[in-house]
């Protein structure tokens, strides 16, 4: 819907012009401003007030992209209406310019699509409010830089002072204000005129029109000005507003600007320029390096947290030293720590357990995940990412209200996140592959399609958020070195992109016309598209993932290496038994006497603990490490703990004399109540600790006498749902609820708009009003319909008190209740005969 024929009868308003639209134009509408249609409205002129409020504007005003608001901007500057000559003059100023002449029907067509602009291409018309926000004013500076016209910034003027300007312009003078400043408005307008008025104005005058000229066009004057103000406010090319102000009329300005509304029109959007190429195997491999490392990482926060993680703060969230200590057992800087917290956050893998001592545990999600194959765990964070709302990036901020954004905690939403990140890897998606784009450029383009109204701001929200897209998609392994991977395209929706034409720059610093690309989902996907894309991914991702491994590499300085990812059962026994020394390609564990009581605590024997080296290692168990097992082993036990409040037992009193000697155990507060027995006045956990301290090896025993098997349990938390994202707005309405929207649209327009019958007994009945008639001419009119099938135009209350007009055909009366087609409904429905207030006849025309 670009430049329109002027219709035999043009309309008078927008509702007028929305009428005369078909459906699959409104379907647009309604695509493109969903707010429009929560809820339905009842008839076309609901649609229209509702399109002109403020709220409803402004949003739509946002969603354009840099040149269809430059086209928005340059209507509320021109007049009112404005035809499609005058406002391409404002485009392209009086040199022309091909590239924006050729892109503004598609600009106003936009305008036009979202009905902001209405009426044929002689009476372009802005909506009022579209208006009064672009339009400049002192308060509120247009983007184009121009200030009032000589009627708006004369309005306050004396008639005397303004036939002085008249006269010393060199104009007749005349004999009412109005027509003068018709006059001068001409005078500036008129480019021959102006050009011989200004030849005569001195340098210094025309260095002040200069300053002046690309905005903002005010400025400020002493009581007495200087001689080269004098000779411009003399002839009106200055204009005061108020005392001290001056302004600098938008006809004298378009004239020095050659008829442009903008200094810089931008018609096309910025190309994506490529920083680098990798060969797209490369990318792939690295991005699955990197998912590989995002499970693992997430593994082991979970993990870490597995006996109940850390507190959470009153007002929600993790704490600082929390946040602090992640990020040193992850080995990460604290955002990237903050990032990992919040992704399995969004995933519903962690939660709080809502106990009274309230932490964050893992959920009982995350032990399901955990039995997953690797490329479906990967491609459940990724799509968790995707459509999350909460963002990472903003922790350690503050919010509106000064106060600190904690990870885990309340306002880390931002409802744009999920569009921005689609709409990165979009636009990667688009490059060829195995590019890497420049994040200017990237940042460049969003900008473009989403500009920011007001002045420019290297820091706005979106900017940062794509900056955070191309570092976390990093992080994920949806890209690797910069370029989307194979299984990143998967991911949005799209088949792998066709080779680039050899004719095509690809190198370093190219540009690469990204808006004549296909760039595939323009719209997030729906979850259904989403779970589909999904799979696909963890499809292409399966084979770059390494294998699970079934064994380890023994070594005599008592280590284990793990060449690869381990199998679960085996990389959980050996993270009983050992420490985990480094990670990296491969994962080093060190055996210390600690961890192997460990082992033996979980109920481990030194002969299980053997047989199990022997069969997961690739090479022979190293003499020192079996050494180490059985001396634990043999210590393991000798002594014995248990609750007096706690004492300790020993067939060896010798040990028992050692031990009371030691002046480790005087905190302890151990006395002897037996040869074979001590007590102590600590509890038996902090008994076993200290013992242990002091180089012992006790066991915790039952009050049968028995040894405790001790193994971490696992904390988790009742069953709990990822958060729910936090929309931008009304979501984007489906086919199938945009043709039940129009249907119902189009038939209450009809009750409205229909020409009534007026009842000989009553008063005509006009079209805001219900139909007023008795209860008996109410069922004889039905009943007379029910025989000629004639539609009729009724006026109804639900159960609720809610009065609406309706167009129904009746097809049956009886029992009180009248059975009809409702045109407004497009349905057959039965109305109460006590609910409807009256009843009137569509007029035959």
């Amino acid at each position: 819907m670009g430049r329109m024929s002027d219709p035999a009868t043009p309309p008078r308003s927008l509702a007028e012009a929305l009428r005369a639209r078909d459906d699959a134009s409104l379907a647009v509408l309604l695509r493109s401003r969903p707010d429009l249609i929560t809820p339905v409205p009842t008839d076309l002129t609901q649609l229209a007030t509702r399109a002109g409020t403020r709220a409803s504007v402004v949003r739509a005003l946002e969603r354009l992209d840099r040149f269809a608001l430059q086209t928005a901007e340059a209507l509320a500057v021109a007049a009112d209406p404005a035809s499609y000559d005058e406002l391409l003059g404002l485009m392209t100023g009086d040199e022309g310019d091909p590239a924006v002449a050729g892109a503004l029907p598609h600009a106003l067509g936009t305008l036009r699509d979202q009905a902001l602009v209405w009426g044929g291409d002689d009476r372009l018309r802005l909506v009022r409010t579209a208006r009064e926000l672009l339009a400049p004013s002192a308060q509120h500076p247009s983007p184009t830089g121009l200030g009032p016209t000589v009627p708006e910034a004369s309005a306050g003027m004396s008639p005397g002072r303004i036939q002085e300007i008249v006269t010393t312009a060199g104009l007749p003078s005349t004999h009412d204000a109005v027509s003068a400043v018709a006059s001068l408005s001409a005078l500036f307008t008129d480019r021959r005129r102006m050009a011989a008025l200004l030849a005569g104005a001195p340098e210094e005058s025309l260095e002040v029109l200069s300053r002046l000229v690309w905005g903002p066009p005010y400025g400020q004057v002493t009581a007495d000005p200087a001689p080269r103000l004098r000779w411009l406010l003399d002839r009106g090319l200055l204009l005061p507003t108020t005392p001290g102000t001056v302004v600098l009329p938008r006809e004298v300005a378009l004239h020095l600007r050659a008829g442009r509304a903008h200094r810089a029109t931008e018609p096309l959007p910025p190309p994506v320029e490529t920083a680098s190429t990798h060969a797209p195997q490369v990318v792939d491999a690295t991005a699955a390096g990197q998912a590989y490392t995002a499970l693992a990482t997430v593994e082991e926060l979970l993990k870490d947290w597995h006996e109940g993680g850390p507190a959470v703060l009153r007002a929600g969230g993790l704490s600082v030293r929390d946040l602090k200590r992640t990020a040193v057992a992850l080995d990460v800087p604290e955002p990237v720590a903050a990032f990992w917290v919040e992704l399995a956050y969004a995933a519903g893998l962690l939660a709080s357990d809502g106990e009274a001592d309230e932490r964050y545990a893992a959920t009982p999600a995350y032990d399901e995940w955990l039995d997953q194959p690797s490329a479906q765990r990967w491609a459940r964070l990724t799509e968790a990412w995707l459509t999350a709302t909460r963002t990472a990036g903003v922790v350690g901020g503050r919010d509106a209200k000064d106060r600190a954004l904690s990870a885990l905690g309340p306002g880390l939403d931002r409802s744009a996140a999920p569009e921005v990140r689609h709409r990165v890897l979009a636009l990667l998606a688009a490059l060829p592959e195995g590019a890497s784009p420049s994040a200017e450029s990237v940042l460049a383009r969003l900008r473009w399609e989403r500009p920011l109204r007001g002045p420019q701001q290297e820091d706005d929200l979106r900017s940062r958020l794509a900056r955070w897209t191309l570092t976390e998609a990093e992080q994920l392994g949806v890209t690797g070195r910069g370029a989307l991977s194979g299984h990143g395209r998967a991911l949005l929706g799209a088949p792998a992109p066709e080779h680039v034409a050899e004719e095509e720059p690809a190198g370093p610093g190219a540009k690469l016309p990204v808006h004549h690309r296909p760039i595939p989902s323009p719209e997030p996907l729906s979850p259904a598209e989403q779970a589909v894309a999904s799979a696909a991914a963890a499809r292409l991702l399966t084979p770059l993932l390494p294998e699970p491994l079934d064994h380890v590499l023994l070594q005599a300085d008592l280590t284990a290496v793990a060449p690869g990812p381990l199998q679960r059962p085996l990389a959980d026994t050996l993270g009983v038994l050992a420490d985990v020394e480094s990670k990296g390609g491969a994962t080093v564990y060190r055996f210390t006497p600690g961890s192997v009581r460990r082992a033996l605590d979980a109920g481990r024997s030194a002969s299980d603990l053997h047989a199990f080296l022997a069969e997961h290692s690739r090479t022979p168990v190293p003499q020192p490490l079996a050494y180490l097992i059985d001396d634990v082993a043999r210590k393991h036990g000798h002594l014995r703990v248990g609750a007096a409040s706690a004492y300790v037992r020993c067939d060896d009193d010798a040990m028992l004399n050692e031990i009371l000697a030691d002046k480790r155990a005087a905190g302890l507060r151990l006395r002897r109540l037996a040869p074979t027995v001590l007590a102590a006045q600590a509890d038996p956990a902090a008994l076993l600790e200290g013992l242990r301290a002091m180089g012992f090896a006790p066991a915790a025993e039952s009050a049968e006498g028995d040894v405790l098997i001790t193994r971490a349990d696992a904390h988790r938390t009742p069953p709990r749902t990822a958060p729910e994202p936090v929309p931008d707005g009304p979501p984007t309405p489906d086919a199938t609820l945009l043709a039940a929207a129009i249907r119902a649209i189009r038939a209450g327009d009809l009750a409205s708009t229909t020409p009534r019958r007026p009842s000989p007994a009553e008063a005509p009945v006009t079209g805001g009003e219900l139909p007023r008639t008795t209860s008996a001419e109410t069922l004889a009119t039905m009943q007379a319909a029910v025989l000629t099938g004639e539609a009729l135009w009724i006026g109804y209350v639900n159960a609720e008190g809610a009065a609406s007009q309706r167009v129904i055909a009746p097809v049956r009366v009886e029992g009180g209740f009248v059975t009809a087609y409702d045109h407004t409904a497009d349905e057959v429905r039965t109305y109460p005969l006590h609910r409807i207030t009256g009843v009137a006849e569509l007029a035959e025309d």
